[in-house]
């Protein structure tokens, strides 16, 4: 839109030059038919004689790069006129004055020394100085721009058109016998800009019609496919701003980037929603499960004030037992809350690569003790796993640490390749998971063991520190026992 104007200036430029060339190749037209009947008039009407060659003359006027001479003056001559051309003039004059009545054009005839024999209140001047007659009295026509005499240099009317303040001077040369006999010189003012448009209304109506409905199609396509989707997106996040999650449709007249921005929103939309959730449901879980300590060291400080002084070595002790044991739950809470926080902040190596049998291994060799066996089975070879090895030993740990605390006295992991993802089957011997529970056991504060000093962190530290890197956490269901599964995406670099 920016771009129109200067293509209208452009227009109108090449436009103006185009009336401009359209007048002098209607002067070059009417100096040709004066310039044969001048020699005609010359010659007596005989046939024969050598006369110039003939050939098409193209307009040459090029507004942006010809100069504009001042405007036409006559000067004395210094001869006196040729008596043959005056004889022509007075054959001629009323052909030139008709000629000139019609087309508007001052019609000059002069002889072979550029002294003028038919004219305007200028007969036996000479224009013999001006380069276009001098040009022509050489042999050759010549097309010049002259400024005309009531506007002069800087007019307010040449920053609107230049055509306006000039006028077209063609001379021609009229040769018989190879020599030149005389001129025909003639003059014009083009048509004006403004004259120019007033004849083609209709035609610039038209196109002014045409652009505007361009305009109008334009603006709508980019109203529908991307002012109004801006405008709901705007809206929308307003709402996410005050805790709504309600993002509308994408319209179907959307451009594919904002298509591809509203999905792109709506995912951000759903994770803010869902991690505010979770923060709520995890600052009540927090406040509950500390409540419960804080309470009880309280209640037993208050004891131990008001009746230390009557309390019996026994019951002080077992308060003073009870506390401490409330105080090491509130630091395991801590810890293990400190665990989970970097966990969900872990982020992913897409780059890290695993030796899973070499995992497995390690974490056997460190945790086998008298009281758990834990067992290997991987019947193939496997490809490295795209995990941190730091990362799948914390998880395979959390998992049989937490077997072991459930009563387990074996454990057996499994390792096989499914596809493109590796998948590690952790198994063991233990009470087992109710069918209710299987997905409860990896939400924060649940735990099954909570008289036993449990703090239901465990599985969600290890489900977070998966997820981080693209792997699942999962619990199966199987006859006796527990089985959590492990899956993880191959690494398709090494592979």
């Amino acid at each position: 839109m920016a771009a129109l104007p200067g293509f209208g200036a452009v227009f109108l430029r090449v436009y103006e030059n185009t009336i401009v060339q359209q007048t002098e190749a209607e002067l070059i037209a009417q100096g040709a038919v004066l310039s044969a009947a001048y020699k005609s008039a010359w010659t007596g009407g005989r046939a024969g004689g050598r006369g110039q060659a003939i050939a098409p003359e193209p307009p040459q006027i090029d507004l942006r790069t010809m100069t504009v001479l001042p405007p036409s003056t006559a000067a004395p001559a210094r001869l006196p006129a040729d008596s043959e051309a005056v004889a022509v003039a007075r054959q001629l004059a009323s052909i030139a004055s008709d000629s000139a009545a019609v087309t508007l054009a001052a019609v000059r005839l002069l002889d072979r020394n550029g002294t003028v024999v038919l004219g305007r209140n200028d007969l036996g001047a000479s224009y013999a100085s001006h380069p276009e007659v001098r040009k022509a009295i050489a042999g050759r026509s010549d097309t010049v721009l002259r400024r005309r005499q009531e506007y002069p240099h800087g007019h307010i009317w040449e920053a609107i058109s230049r055509a306006s303040t000039i006028r077209v001077h063609h001379a021609r040369p009229v040769i018989v016998d190879g020599r030149v006999v005389g001129v025909v010189m003639l003059s014009r003012s083009p048509r004006g800009l403004m004259l120019g448009i007033y004849q083609d209304r209709g035609k610039i109506a038209l196109g002014i019609a045409v652009i505007f409905g361009m305009l109008v199609v334009l603006v709508g396509l980019l109203s529908r496919g991307i002012a109004r989707p801006i405008t709901m997106l705007t809206e929308a996040s307003q709402r996410v701003a005050q805790g709504s999650a309600d993002i509308p449709e994408t319209p179907s007249t959307a451009a594919i980037e904002i298509r591809e921005l509203f999905d792109n929103f709506r995912l951000m939309a759903g994770r803010i929603d869902a991690r505010s959730r979770y923060l709520r449901d995890f600052a009540t879980a927090v406040s509950h499960e500390f409540k419960t300590p804080i309470s009880g060291i309280r209640g037993a400080l208050e004891l131990l004030g008001e009746h230390w002084s009557t309390m019996d070595d026994t019951d002080r002790t077992r308060f003073i037992a009870n506390a401490a044991a409330d105080t090491e739950r509130l630091q395991q809470l801590t810890d293990r809350l400190l665990e989970l926080a970097k966990a969900d902040m872990t982020l992913g190596d897409s780059s890290a690569v695993a030796d899973v049998l070499a995992v497995l291994h390690h974490v056997a060799d460190r945790l086998t003790g008298e009281r758990l066996a834990i067992r290997i089975d991987s019947p193939l070879p496997l490809a490295p796993a795209n995990i941190a090895p730091g990362t799948l030993t914390t998880i395979l740990e959390t998992l049989i640490d937490n077997s072991a605390r459930m009563g387990a006295d074996t454990v057996t992991m499994t390792a096989r390749m499914i596809g493109d993802r590796i998948e590690i089957a952790v198994q063991d011997d233990g009470p087992g998971i109710p069918t209710a529970d299987t997905e409860k056991i990896f939400e924060p504060f649940f735990t099954g063991r909570r008289d036993r000093g449990g703090t239901g962190l465990g599985l969600a530290i290890a489900r977070s520190l998966a997820s981080a890197t693209g792997a699942t956490v999962t619990a199966n269901i199987v006859p006796a026992g527990a089985c959590i599964v492990v899956q993880m995406q191959r690494s398709m670099r090494d592979s």
